[in-house]
Protein backbone atom coordinates (compact mmCIF):
# COMPACT_ATOMS: atom_id res chain seq x y z
CA UNK A 1 0.00 0.00 0.00
CA UNK A 2 1.44 3.69 -0.84
CA UNK A 3 2.01 6.21 1.42
CA UNK A 4 -0.31 9.28 1.05
CA UNK A 5 1.18 13.02 -0.30
CA UNK A 6 0.96 15.94 0.62
CA UNK A 7 0.86 17.42 -2.96
CA UNK A 8 -1.67 14.58 -4.42
CA UNK A 9 -3.95 16.36 -1.84
CA UNK A 10 -3.02 19.76 -2.04
CA UNK A 11 -3.20 19.20 -5.99
CA UNK A 12 -6.85 18.19 -5.43
CA UNK A 13 -7.91 20.25 -3.14
CA UNK A 14 -6.45 23.01 -5.52
CA UNK A 15 -8.36 21.43 -8.60
CA UNK A 16 -11.58 21.14 -6.92
CA UNK A 17 -11.24 25.14 -5.91
CA UNK A 18 -11.02 26.65 -9.00
CA UNK A 19 -13.32 24.29 -10.74
CA UNK A 20 -16.14 24.81 -7.80
CA UNK A 21 -15.51 29.02 -8.28
CA UNK A 22 -15.83 28.73 -11.91
CA UNK A 23 -18.89 27.00 -11.27
CA UNK A 24 -20.37 28.93 -8.86
CA UNK A 25 -19.13 31.74 -11.25
CA UNK A 26 -21.48 30.45 -13.73
CA UNK A 27 -24.17 29.13 -11.29
CA UNK A 28 -24.89 32.55 -10.12
CA UNK A 29 -24.87 34.35 -13.63
CA UNK A 30 -27.99 32.01 -14.28
CA UNK A 31 -29.95 32.49 -11.65
CA UNK A 32 -29.16 31.52 -7.54
CA UNK A 33 -26.51 29.60 -6.45
CA UNK A 34 -27.16 26.75 -4.04
CA UNK A 35 -26.52 27.28 -0.29
CA UNK A 36 -23.50 25.53 1.45
CA UNK A 37 -25.84 23.31 3.82
CA UNK A 38 -24.91 23.60 7.55
CA UNK A 39 -24.41 20.02 8.29
CA UNK A 40 -21.08 19.68 5.52
CA UNK A 41 -18.62 21.15 8.59
CA UNK A 42 -20.39 18.95 11.41
CA UNK A 43 -20.25 15.90 9.14
CA UNK A 44 -16.29 16.41 8.32
CA UNK A 45 -15.88 16.96 11.90
CA UNK A 46 -17.74 13.69 13.09
CA UNK A 47 -15.55 11.85 10.11
CA UNK A 48 -12.31 13.89 11.68
CA UNK A 49 -12.88 12.60 15.12
CA UNK A 50 -13.94 9.16 14.16
CA UNK A 51 -10.66 9.02 12.73
CA UNK A 52 -8.47 10.09 14.87
CA UNK A 53 -10.01 8.00 17.92
CA UNK A 54 -9.49 5.13 15.89
CA UNK A 55 -5.41 5.83 15.17
CA UNK A 56 -5.09 6.77 19.33
CA UNK A 57 -6.46 3.67 20.52
CA UNK A 58 -4.25 1.70 17.45
CA UNK A 59 -1.40 4.09 18.58
CA UNK A 60 -2.42 2.44 22.32
CA UNK A 61 -2.59 -0.83 21.62
CA UNK A 62 0.30 -1.26 19.25
CA UNK A 63 2.31 0.10 21.72
CA UNK A 64 1.50 -2.39 24.35
CA UNK A 65 1.90 -4.99 21.66
CA UNK A 66 5.56 -3.73 21.12
CA UNK A 67 6.24 -3.87 24.71
CA UNK A 68 4.92 -7.27 25.07
CA UNK A 69 2.48 -6.22 28.17
CA UNK A 70 1.00 -9.37 29.31
CA UNK A 71 -2.47 -7.61 29.30
CA UNK A 72 -2.08 -6.44 25.88
CA UNK A 73 -4.29 -6.79 22.88
CA UNK A 74 -2.96 -7.57 19.59
CA UNK A 75 -4.06 -5.74 16.39
CA UNK A 76 -4.72 -7.96 13.54
CA UNK A 77 -2.88 -6.72 10.78
CA UNK A 78 -6.15 -7.02 8.39
CA UNK A 79 -8.16 -4.56 10.81
CA UNK A 80 -5.01 -2.22 10.61
CA UNK A 81 -4.83 -2.20 7.11
CA UNK A 82 -8.36 -1.86 6.82
CA UNK A 83 -7.85 1.50 8.67
CA UNK A 84 -5.52 3.06 6.81
CA UNK A 85 -7.41 2.40 3.81
CA UNK A 86 -10.32 4.16 5.19
CA UNK A 87 -8.24 6.92 6.14
CA UNK A 88 -6.89 7.37 2.96
CA UNK A 89 -10.04 7.12 1.32
CA UNK A 90 -11.58 9.89 3.71
CA UNK A 91 -8.56 11.91 2.78
CA UNK A 92 -9.03 11.84 -1.00
CA UNK A 93 -12.40 12.87 -0.84
CA UNK A 94 -12.41 15.49 2.21
CA UNK A 95 -9.65 17.35 0.21
CA UNK A 96 -12.07 17.38 -2.96
CA UNK A 97 -14.89 18.58 -1.07
CA UNK A 98 -13.31 21.20 0.64
CA UNK A 99 -11.72 22.06 -2.37
CA UNK A 100 -15.55 22.49 -3.24
CA UNK A 101 -16.47 24.20 -0.01
CA UNK A 102 -13.22 26.40 -0.71
CA UNK A 103 -14.12 27.37 -4.36
CA UNK A 104 -17.43 28.34 -3.11
CA UNK A 105 -15.95 30.05 -0.07
CA UNK A 106 -14.19 32.93 -2.34
CA UNK A 107 -16.38 33.21 -4.84
CA UNK A 108 -18.77 34.10 -2.05
CA UNK A 109 -15.99 36.23 -0.11
CA UNK A 110 -15.33 37.92 -4.08
CA UNK A 111 -18.97 39.03 -4.27
CA UNK A 112 -21.16 41.55 -2.62
CA UNK A 113 -20.82 40.07 1.49
CA UNK A 114 -23.18 42.69 2.48
CA UNK A 115 -26.22 40.03 1.98
CA UNK A 116 -26.57 38.23 5.12
CA UNK A 117 -27.40 34.69 3.70
CA UNK A 118 -24.22 35.24 1.42
CA UNK A 119 -22.12 35.93 4.34
CA UNK A 120 -23.29 32.92 6.38
CA UNK A 121 -22.70 30.72 3.64
CA UNK A 122 -18.95 32.12 3.31
CA UNK A 123 -18.89 31.12 7.04
CA UNK A 124 -20.17 27.62 6.18
CA UNK A 125 -17.84 27.13 3.86
CA UNK A 126 -14.88 28.10 5.64
CA UNK A 127 -15.97 25.48 8.34
CA UNK A 128 -16.23 23.18 5.76
CA UNK A 129 -12.78 23.88 4.23
CA UNK A 130 -11.51 23.77 8.32
CA UNK A 131 -12.94 20.22 8.83
CA UNK A 132 -12.03 19.11 5.43
CA UNK A 133 -8.04 19.86 6.61
CA UNK A 134 -8.67 18.31 10.25
CA UNK A 135 -9.98 15.21 8.04
CA UNK A 136 -7.05 15.12 5.77
CA UNK A 137 -4.83 15.96 9.17
CA UNK A 138 -5.98 12.86 11.31
CA UNK A 139 -6.25 10.45 8.24
CA UNK A 140 -2.17 11.36 7.90
CA UNK A 141 -1.80 10.96 11.45
CA UNK A 142 -3.68 7.60 11.17
CA UNK A 143 -1.59 6.26 8.32
CA UNK A 144 1.52 7.03 10.48
CA UNK A 145 0.50 5.23 13.40
CA UNK A 146 -0.43 1.82 11.30
CA UNK A 147 2.62 2.13 9.04
CA UNK A 148 5.19 -0.93 9.64
CA UNK A 149 8.45 -0.10 11.56
CA UNK A 150 11.91 -1.00 9.43
CA UNK A 151 13.01 -3.99 9.61
CA UNK A 152 16.68 -3.72 11.50
CA UNK A 153 17.98 -6.61 9.80
CA UNK A 154 17.50 -5.47 6.08
CA UNK A 155 18.51 -1.57 7.09
CA UNK A 156 22.05 -3.10 8.75
CA UNK A 157 22.26 -5.32 4.94
CA UNK A 158 22.00 -2.74 2.68
CA UNK A 159 24.45 0.19 4.72
CA UNK A 160 26.77 -2.39 4.44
Amino acid sequence: MKQLHIKVLGGLFLAAGVLAWAGARLWDSFGTLPGVPLAAPVVLALIAAVLAATAVSLRSRLKAQRERRPDARGVDPLVAARAVVFGQASALVASVVAGVYGGVGVFLLTTDLAVEPRRDQAIHAGFSVLAGAAVVVAALFLERVCKLPEDDDEAGASAA
